[in-house]
């Protein structure tokens, strides 16, 4: 946008000096604007640096490396060839002929900032292809940084043999000096920082004033004054607590005025008066030409790593993406001599075309919403009872670690049914450009940082440890933006087959009691992850600090359960969970079916019936099981019988979606979090007043299977056939059974 008002306003438009161009931008204003355009696109650079981790660069992985060089100088060599080859055969201005192989050279750019900000703003930076192409931009840019930086050496000696090779060689020593004594030295700086404490000001200001002093440096040596701030910015080290806080300082001063201020006089430049209709066709040709070359490399590359035909077609038009890299290209060959205002202007509207087209075809060609889609059933309830238990664990802060620690516990691993926990730390991209999942080694030794990732990874090993032979934690970190974080966790799900993934709760409870903080992010995080999870889903609603979150590891203390049963798929499914835990010797699992007054239809409800038939079945003999039916009239019975569980139980089970039922009538308008479903937004209301902690369970969803039609029918909530309620009695079930069985009434509904 900056660079179509730079145009508006430039002489193509209005800058015109027929229309009003002297009123518009004196001639002493010029060098202002371009001053500022200087400052803009140095702190720029200096930014991609720091959010760049140069390791990646240099390793960015086989498959990575190998199709982005293939492109790149497949690229090269055809454009080059196919320049020379119109600067012999068809006629053209003589600036044409000299700039035409100097354009043909920079189709071949893949510029990772490029990159970066496309798939940030389509929200594809994590999915496999954008991370593919991300990683093979990385790559690209480390030889397309040392060729520009050979061409402006050239370029700045005036293509003097001498001063041109001691240009170069002057950059390769400040590359060393930046590597073997800044490094360093930025290395101390980052230790000096206490842990979770902010950035002292000077350590900005230190880095700031290093960048306008690498500029000053690159430009005396002979290089551009954009060298320094490029190469200093990639020894700073990315992320956390330097890196995040000069992007939180950069982002809105260069981000909102410096760096517009650069794309607005690249548009000014821009003069498409000085546009011969010939030279347009060329370059044109040329352009598109090149275009279409770097897609067919991309495809042709692809086919030795499996990957899909229109996949590949995706990745060709991510590397093809034009943007402010190619614009300082461009602006330096303008200011030294190589492309003349006509070229320079067929230049800018190419960067403009190219990015007005890759845009939408990549969203027409990929949809990353269904890449991670269920293939097959992955529930709790048909799993079979001797199958690996697989928990993918979502972890955000470290204060939850020990309910989840306890939940892994009361899960009940055993030889006989293993338990294979998969935790992903989830941390919030701050200063990097692209998001990553890290995989933590495996080992039996407890972390010895006092990092927070290292304490959560040491209560995992913990309860690894104490669950020897059978259960395994695997550890991974996934860096990425909140909005895109449920394509790390659904494409991990996937990966490592999980059955259920467990995500935290939006909210956090304070120690009084009161709610301490909460995050829209997360939030809305949740929410996609249950619309497009290949598996179960369960979000925990953490109250563990208001009770202190005893342990049960190593026997310590009895956990309680309690499965809350309306009816519906998410509801077996909170009641496999449960069956599950009822097994564990430290947990009591209590089971409250709520049926409602003066509704019955076996055959609708038969499915329920079966599923808690068998869990009674399973838990005969075991004293830490108790079965209960309370009847209510309505919603409100409901609720009123709901609060009666506030301080007895340890964890509450409950289904996000029940049946259609008059029982939950009137409780939906009081709904704040949609994600929990009504009973769990009742659950997890301060207003419950419990300190029990919620679990919501939502059973996977296959999309066209037949038993998710049956959430819309109505449910059958009784066991007798119509009956008045005066007429009932709790009656307990006959002694013979070790297992409680307990009916409850809302009479005061009656």
């Amino acid at each position: 946008m900056q660079i179509l008002g730079g145009i508006l306003f430039g002489p193509s438009i209005l800058g015109h000096p027929a229309i009003m161009g002297d009123i518009l931008f004196p001639p002493r204003s010029v060098l202002t604007l371009e001053t500022s355009a200087a400052f803009g696109i140095m702190f720029f650079l200096f930014a991609v640096g720091v959010r760049t981790n140069p390791t990646s660069m240099v390793r960015p992985g086989k498959q990575a490396a190998i199709l982005g060089m293939s492109t790149m100088v497949t690229t090269l060599l055809l454009s080059l060839s196919l320049s020379f080859i119109l600067k012999f055969y068809v006629p053209m201005e003589d600036t044409l002929a000299v700039s035409l192989p100097y354009l043909a050279a920079s189709q071949s750019l893949i510029a990772f900032p490029n990159i970066s900000c496309l798939l940030a703003e389509l929200k594809m930076s994590s999915t496999d292809i954008g991370r593919l192409a991300v990683s093979s931009a990385m790559f690209c840019d480390l030889i397309g940084i040392s060729l520009v930086a050979i061409l402006l050496g050239i370029l700045q000696s005036n293509r003097h043999p001498t001063k041109s090779a001691l240009s170069v060689t002057s950059a390769v020593l400040l590359v060393l000096i930046m590597v073997y004594i800044v490094k360093p030295l930025l290395l101390k700086v980052v230790k000096r920082i206490p842990p979770g404490k902010p950035v002292g000001d000077h350590y900005v200001f230190f880095c700031f004033t290093g960048n306008l002093v690498a500029g000053f440096i690159s430009e005396v040596i002979g290089q551009h004054f954009v060298l320094g701030p490029l190469i200093f910015g990639l020894m700073v080290p990315d992320g956390p607590p330097l890196g995040a806080a000069l992007i939180s300082k950069l982002d809105y001063f260069v981000g909102k005025f410096l760096y517009p201020t650069f794309l607005t006089t690249s548009g000014l430049k821009t003069n498409f008066f000085a546009i011969e209709p010939r030279s347009l066709w060329i370059v044109m040709f040329l352009i598109v030409s090149s275009f279409l070359i770097k897609i067919a490399a991309v495809v042709l590359t692809s086919r030795f790593f499996d990957i899909n035909f229109q996949d590949s077609i995706v990745i060709g038009l991510m590397l093809n993406a034009r943007g402010v890299c190619e614009l300082v290209v461009f602006n330096l060959w303008r200011d030294g001599g190589v492309l003349s205002d006509q070229e320079f202007a067929l230049c800018v509207i190419s960067v403009v075309g190219i990015t007005a087209i890759i845009t939408p075809l990549i969203k027409w060609l990929y949809d990353p919403s269904t890449r991670h889609g269920p293939i097959k059933r992955r529930t709790i309830q048909h799993s079979k009872r001797d199958n690996e238990f697989r928990i993918l664990l979502c972890i955000q802060n470290q204060d939850n670690v020990p309910s989840m620690i306890n939940l892994l516990e009361a899960s009940n691993a055993t030889e006989q049914s293993h338990i294979a926990v998969i935790a992903v730390l989830l941390v919030e991209l701050a200063g990097r450009a692209n998001p990553m999942l890290v995989a933590h080694h495996s080992t039996r030794a407890l972390q010895t940082s006092n990092s927070k990732s290292s304490h959560i990874i040491n209560a995992l090993r913990q309860y690894e440890l104490c669950n020897e032979s059978c259960a395994t934690v695997q550890s991974f970190s996934a860096i990425s933006q909140l909005q895109t974080m449920h394509d790390d966790i659904c494409r991990l799900a996937s990966d490592q087959n999980a059955t259920i993934i467990i995500l935290p709760f939006h909210k956090h409870w304070e120690i009084d009691g009161s709610i301490g903080s909460v995050s829209r992010g997360t939030q809305n995080m949740n929410i996609k992850v249950m619309d497009k999870a290949p598996c179960s889903v369960g979000i925990l609603v953490d109250r563990g600090i208001l009770t202190g979150s005893l342990s049960i590891l190593n026997n310590q203390s009895m956990y309680h359960v309690v499965v809350i049963n309306i009816g519906g798929p998410d509801d077996a499914e909170a009641l496999s969970y449960g069956a599950r835990m009822g097994r564990h010797r430290n947990v009591t699992l209590t089971l409250i079916r709520f049926l409602l007054i003066r509704c019955d239809n076996p055959r609708e409800r038969k499915q329920d019936n079966n599923l808690i038939d068998e869990v009674r079945q399973a838990n005969l003999g075991n004293q830490n099981f108790i079965f209960q039916e309370q009847v209510v009239k309505d919603g409100v019975g409901l609720a009123t019988s709901l609060r009666g569980l506030e301080s007895n139980f340890d964890l509450i089970i409950v289904g996000r979606h029940h049946q259609a039922s008059g029982i939950l009538m009137g409780l939906g308008a009081w709904s704040e979090c949609p994600e929990l479903g009504v009973i769990g937004d009742i659950l997890a209301s301060p207003d419950f007043g419990s300190t029990a902690s919620v679990l919501v369970v939502q059973q996977q969803r296959l999309r066209g299977e037949k038993f998710n039609k049956r959430m819309m029918k109505p449910v059958v909530i009784s066991h007798e056939p119509e009956h008045d309620v005066s007429d009932v009695v709790a009656v307990p079930v006959d002694n013979d059974h070790d297992y409680r069985w307990e009916i409850a009434i809302d009479r005061e509904k009656v």
